[in-house]
């Protein structure tokens, strides 16, 4: 009988639960819930009237719960499946999304006293409401030369964990007062199935300042505030799993409720973007994994560790055990491309709808008639900040070049390009540092749907990228780490890169450079690295002086 995997991966709008076939890595079934609330950037969902600040981004627990409770059965259905084949359950996460629980496990938004309290609610990864609170947080580490500071590359992003939780500790104690414990999203969920709080090594390593060897930095926290530094002991609790290991198995009432087997293994949480590494099938050294979605991820695989500026972290044991993972990233790739779509103009909204195609294909086609350079456009993009290298959310896009001759799809292009040379600012951080890069992995939402975008990032970089043909990779690599979970004893696998090398993805297509684009991008990549420097560092008040006016 053919055993099956639950991989559930909770993105940005929707989150996805897959039935995964151990043997092959096949996807039997599938359901995609959407989000009820979205994401909450206006106005919270008891429409009490009060505006959320700028750059707050919030979510429901429930619309998780609702993935969990409708997702599963209707992906065992799709999968016509007995639910006795399932042998683990995995789960991965958008990170930073923290959310503040009482002593049952219960969001505080979900109590009536809190529930108009913006800060009881669910902060997510691209929250930048913290924005003072990272500032001073910097500035204190930078001064004391704090070790800690070298692993996440001599920066703190207001996207992390600390911070946000600092975020709640400085503007609103009682609801800091009322949590019983910050956690993780994925965290949470995992202690929703298994009635358990096992912290996940990996968001902590590379969101919330600790160690495997040195904990938490106890000491910084208590010079930020005195009270602070309670935090650990208090609202930080929790048995910490390793990537790999089981946290626990299903409640008696979860298995009831989701019709699965009694005391179901399942598998310690995982960032999104480094479950889809192992969906790739990226576990071996000098392996990177581009992860594009609404924002792109850049993870790198390798046996040193070097402490590298600009990145968003290293952490050892975060994705294979014994190699060190490196995180860098961009806060808004296909945001960027969203946003940009939804202000096209009618007549070109027509034309698509015309065409029978979105306005993003539209745009793609006419984009694909045009050469490198020959719109003389350039843009910087920074419309959600940036995280990497420079990791300064207070940064804004800006395009150079425009006449009353460029058209919507010059800029589509000049905003993919843009973030090809992103990609490759990034890139070059890690190989200047001494990370040897052999291998070019590439998934997410964008790689299999966008052939230009694609071509124009290896030409850009000017390097092979192998595209992975799973759209899912997130969701199967969590659904890899739930066979791992439920071990070689019950089916399963003993290992993460045995279980990778059976489940992994097949390839799609792998893109190479032409020749001829390669040395245009050179010279366009260049003006690119001085509008970075110039409005990233040396006029970097610039953007941050519009931003406050």
């Amino acid at each position: 009988m053919e055993k099956y995997t639950i991989g559930i991966d909770f993105g940005t709008e929707s989150g996805r639960v897959l039935i995964v076939n151990i043997d092959d890595g096949s996807i039997k079934g599938q359901c995609v819930i959407p989000y009820a609330h979205g994401v909450i950037t206006e106005m919270l969902p008891t429409n009490d009237g009060t505006r959320l600040p700028r750059d707050y981004a919030l979510q429901h627990p429930g619309d998780y719960l609702e993935v969990i409770m409708k997702g599963i059965p209707h992906a065992i259905k799709d999968a016509n499946i007995s639910s006795s084949q399932i042998i683990g359950i995995g789960i991965d996460f958008t990170s930073s999304t923290m959310v503040a629980v009482d002593e049952k496990g219960k969001p505080l938004c979900f109590h009536k006293e809190f529930q108009n309290n913006p800060h009881a609610w669910v902060k997510l990864w691209k929250h930048h409401g913290p924005k003072k609170e990272t500032e001073e947080m910097f500035k204190l580490a930078s001064s004391h030369k704090e070790s800690w500071l070298k692993n996440y590359g001599y920066n703190i992003s207001t996207e992390w964990f600390i911070p946000k939780c600092y975020e709640v500790f400085c503007k609103d104690r009682e609801v800091y007062e009322k949590a019983s414990l910050f956690l993780e999203a994925g965290d949470w969920i995992v202690s929703q199935l298994t009635g358990k709080v096992v912290r996940s090594n990996c968001s902590l390593g590379f969101k919330a300042f600790w160690n495997e060897n040195s904990g938490f930095p106890v000491q910084f926290f208590e010079k930020l505030h005195p009270e602070f530094k309670n935090i650990v002991s208090s609202k930080l609790k929790g048995k910490i799993g390793y990537i790999g290991e089981k946290a626990g198995v299903l409640t008696d009432e979860m298995s009831s409720l989701l019709g699965l087997p009694k005391n179901l293994p399942v598998a310690v949480a995982i960032i999104d973007a480094h479950s889809a590494v192992l969906g790739v099938g990226s576990s071996k050294p000098h392996q990177l994994t581009m992860v594009m979605g609404t924002s792109t991820c850049h993870i790198m695989l390798s046996k040193k560790e070097i402490h590298i500026p600009g990145i968003s972290g290293v952490v050892k044991n975060s994705i294979i055990p014994r190699l060190y993972a490196y995180e860098a990233g961009q806060s808004a790739v296909g945001d960027l491309f969203g946003w940009f779509a939804k202000q096209v103009p009618e007549s070109l909204m027509k034309e698509a709808k015309e065409q029978g195609i979105s306005v993003f294909d539209l745009l793609e086609k006419k984009a694909s008639h045009l050469e490198p350079g020959q719109s003389g456009l350039i843009a910087l993009d920074w419309h959600n900040g940036n995280r990497s290298i420079l990791s300064d959310a207070d940064l804004s896009g800006m395009i150079v070049g425009l006449t009353l001759a460029s058209k919507p799809e010059d800029i589509y292009r000049a905003y993919m390009e843009a973030t090809a040379f992103g990609a490759k600012i990034i890139i070059s951080n890690y190989e200047q540092a001494g990370l040897k890069i052999n291998e070019i992995f590439a998934c997410g939402g964008l790689p299999q749907k966008n052939d230009l975008l694609m071509q124009i990032y290896a030409d850009v970089l000017n390097k092979e990228i192998i595209v992975s043909a799973s759209d899912y990779t997130p969701a199967v690599g969590a659904a890899i780490l739930g066979s791992v979970a439920a071990g070689k004893e019950n089916g399963g696998y003993d290992s993460v890169e045995e279980a990778v090398e059976k489940m992994k993805q097949p390839i799609l297509k792998t893109y190479k450079p032409i020749l001829s684009h390669v040395e245009k991008y050179k010279k366009l990549f260049q003006i690119y690295q001085q509008l970075h420097n110039y409005f990233g560092i040396t006029k970097k008040s610039w953007m941050k002086d519009l931003k406050s006016l």
